[in-house]
């Protein structure tokens, strides 16, 4: 019988040996090494082995026994069975013969090392059921870290095999059906990463959330990667485009900076489960990414060759070495959650009322959910927690799984999109928001509440069991329509969850959305930062703090969001707003009283193109076009095109043109422009624009009330506001013949063909080449179009 295996001698088929994580890290070190993927190298204990083990002194049989008279519903029985059988597997010594292959194997590795007394191991445990396309065991058997010497080595191997019957796993194992005594358990032996004073973390090559396919999900902390699995901080997040990747092109489509409170550092004290300590991150390391540029690219490479190799998503571990600075593979598993979802339907989930707000943290997931809290501190208290109950806690780890899946939604004070709750969240297919920071202290145990992750990254904890809809829509039937249906996307967050709907890209991404939600600074007031008063500038520096400057600031959080919508859609075309602001709205923005001006009447004031030439905002646009052209020629996402908003006259459309190619957003890498058709003189005028411009997105809001004269926002007048009034229809039916005449884009992207499917029919008729639609209306008013083709087809 073979007792140990070398790692670098494992490869997927020796699962029934070793496990699936170490066959896993074997098949690694085997197939990729030579590409660059670097694993530490190491030894692995065999399932015969571990099987060999129990038959002394009848082991096996006492555990046999003690798990059938187990009933796993009885939280208290099941906690003194696990414990019990655990004590004997520590107490039982190993058989000489594999004692002896342990401590040569050992030898062996330490040799290859160098033999200096100051490495430290990391023995993990490795089921032989675990890690499988179909299941996932993760964190439900024990990992030892910084382990120095063989003795110490040992027992760590011992305490590995005893951890395949904690509490968590026997539970995993009985309600999955899985025969107990079919599984076993290796432990393998690596070099230590000493990520303990360098960074570490999580990464999945699919977004967790939606399925996106085409993103590299990356999570990143000071410290050992135990704080971000068990969610004991809230770390950096990072989505890569893996497209860009592979064309060598800047690929970060977003960063959030975590608070990374703690660290968990190695102590003195070598021994199993004592080898760890938790230390405060200086503040101002906090509000830096803990994690370079060129290591996250190099990561997002690395992810992408273990894809390619395993020919499915992937969930990874990696940890930077603080004393080499490179970066290793630390496991790397098949994503087992976003593999089951069924493509050919969309559910959503949309509030019909609102209360107030108790907390907000990541949303995990899209679902809505709602019950009354149960804040629980340890694991002590889950006798009182029930079925249909909120969980509320600081944080989870694997023990707390029995009662987890009883829940009706979860929530957590610490935590990012891969800490275990939000793992597990997914599996059980239950709506969670976790790194709220504050839930157990801000929400009351026994609250009702409704918990929603049905708006994008951020999830909210509302007071009361609101009302809300579920809708599923099939989608594999919609028949295609003689016009594109595009998608009016509000805030990045929510890109990657849209783009699975059916549509043709996007008609229309409001920058000043990106602004409002990923910036809220008034773009003069990140560029004269150092000149302004002691107490804002504070507040703008701290804001700011991850960047190399405010200016930095602007110009890559507007990138990240624009290349996150166009990611999502790509190689559909994503047509970009530039920032429409009114005075009124920028005086919102922090530090916005400073600059602008006070109007009468902002919507016909100072907005859209006439500001982007202006003395007083010509730089702020300039921002505005670098992150545009960032976007597009580094990046090398060219489906993004660029929309003009509120152009008044010929000669303003311009002077914005110009602007535009004097700050760098040059129609000569392909980009085409459009202009918003929103003014009655954009179409009375109509071929005099499209003589500068490629085409028309027609907003109806606002050319309704310029037509009108109403405004929509009025009670005493909202009822005379109606786009498809004749007067309306006369200039839309302009607009729509000269683009047709000069074969022209034209769209429209207002809210009109949302609510009224009549109006959407006659644009159709019309000619016009797209209808950009919310979300929530595309179904509907894709059927509704195809209805109309139909009917008018029998009239024939």
């Amino acid at each position: 019988m073979v007792g140990v295996i070398p790692l670098r001698d494992v490869s997927l088929a020796g699962i029934a040996q070793v496990g699936g994580k170490n066959a896993s890290l074997g098949e690694m070190i085997g197939s990729l090494a030579r590409l660059g993927v670097r694993v530490p190298d190491g030894y692995a204990t065999t399932a015969s082995a571990f099987r060999d083990f129990l038959r002394g002194d009848g082991l096996a049989l006492r555990i046999d026994r003690a798990l059938s008279e187990l009933d796993v519903s009885d939280l208290h029985a099941l906690t003194d069975t696990s414990a019990r059988i655990r004590q004997w597997i520590i107490e039982q010594p190993f058989p000489p013969d594999f004692e002896r292959e342990l401590r040569t194997a050992h030898e062996s590795v330490v040799g290859d090392a160098g033999g200096s007394p100051d490495l430290s191991w990391a023995v993990r445990s490795s089921a032989t059921a675990e890690d499988l396309p179909d299941a996932s065991f993760a964190g439900q058997q024990e990992t030892y870290l910084h382990i120095r010497g063989v003795e110490s080595v040992l027992d760590a191997v011992r305490h590995v095999f005893a951890s395949l019957y904690t509490d968590r796993a026997i539970v995993y194992r009985t309600e999955r059906g899985y025969d107990a005594t079919a599984i076993a358990i290796s432990a393998g032996v690596q070099r230590m990463v000493r990520s303990d004073i360098g960074v570490s973390g999580v990464m999945f090559t699919v977004d967790t959330e939606s399925g996106f396919s085409d993103a590299i999900l990356i999570t990143s902390t000071y410290g050992l990667g135990e704080t971000v699995v068990q969610g004991t901080v809230n770390p950096d997040e990072f989505c890569l485009y893996k497209p860009s990747l592979r064309a060598h092109r800047p690929a970060i489509t977003k960063r959030q900076c975590g608070d990374k409170a703690i660290a968990m550092r190695f102590a003195a004290d070598t021994r199993v489960g004592a080898s760890t300590l938790v230390e405060p991150v200086d503040p101002a390391a906090r509000k830096r990414f803990s994690i370079s540029d060129a290591h996250l690219e190099e990561l997002g490479r690395t992810a992408l060759i273990i894809e390619e190799h395993y020919g499915r998503p992937m969930d990874i571990e990696w940890a930077l070495d603080g004393t080499d600075e490179l970066l290793y593979i630390v496991q790397a598993r098949p994503e087992t959650t976003v593999a089951k979802r069924d493509r050919a339907t969309v559910t959503r989930f949309t509030l019909t009322e609102h209360s107030d707000v108790l907390a907000r943290g990541h949303a995990v997931g899209s679902k809505i959910g709602a019950g009354h809290v149960r804040v629980l501190h340890d694991l002590t208290e889950m006798h009182a927690f029930e079925k249909g109950d909120v969980l509320i806690a600081e944080r989870t780890d694997p023990d707390w799984e029995p009662i987890m899946r009883l829940a009706s939604a979860i929530v957590t004070d610490h935590g990012g999109r891969t800490c275990h709750a939000a793992i597990v969240a997914r599996e059980l297919g239950l709506p969670a928001v976790v790194g709220t920071g504050n839930a157990t202290a801000a929400i009351a145990d026994g609250a009702a509440v409704t918990v929603s992750c049905a708006d994008g990254d951020e999830g909210v904890i509302y007071a009361g069991l609101l009302r809300y809809d579920k809708t599923v829509t099939t989608i594999t039937d919609l028949p295609a329509l003689p016009v594109d249906i595009m998608l009016n996307v509000a805030v990045p967050d929510q890109a990657f969850e849209l783009s699975g709907i059916p549509n043709s890209g996007v008609g229309l991404a409001r920058m000043e959305f990106i602004v409002g939600s990923m910036i809220g600074i008034h773009p003069r007031a990140l560029l004269d930062a150092d000149t302004l008063v002691p107490e804002l500038r504070a507040q703008i520096a701290d804001l700011t703090a991850a960047y190399e400057s405010p200016r930095e600031f602007f110009v890559r959080r507007v990138a990240e969001g624009i290349s996150t919508i166009a990611a999502a859609f790509a190689p559909r075309p994503v047509i970009v707003r530039l920032s429409d602001f009114k005075t009124n709205e920028y005086v919102g923005l922090l530090g916005g009283g400073l600059y602008e001006p006070t109007e009468e009447n902002p919507m016909l004031g100072w907005r859209g193109a006439s500001r982007y030439a202006s003395p007083a905002f010509q730089d702020c646009f300039g921002m505005e076009c670098q992150a545009l052209a960032f976007v597009r020629d580094d990046m090398g996402l060219t489906n993004v095109q660029v929309m003009v908003p509120f152009v008044r006259t010929p000669r303003e459309g311009a002077e914005a043109l110009a602007a535009m190619q004097r700050h760098g957003l040059r129609r000569d890498s392909g980009l085409k422009v459009m202009m918003m058709c929103e003014i009655p003189s954009n179409a009375l005028r109509a071929d005099a624009f499209l003589d500068l411009f490629d085409g028309f997105s027609i907003g109806s809001n606002d050319l309704t009330q310029l037509t009108l004269g109403v405004d929509r926002d009025s009670e005493l007048v909202a009822r005379s506001f109606d786009e498809r009034d004749p007067a309306v229809l006369m200039l839309l039916e302009r607009a729509i013949g000269a683009c047709n005449r000069r074969g022209k884009y034209v769209g429209i992207c207002g809210q009109g063909p949302s609510d009224h499917p009549d109006f959407a029919r006659w644009l159709m008729e019309m000619g016009i080449t797209s209808i950009s639609l919310n979300p929530d209306a595309v179904i509907a008013t894709w059927r509704a179009l195809s209805a109309g083709l139909a009917s008018a087809a029998v009239d024939d």
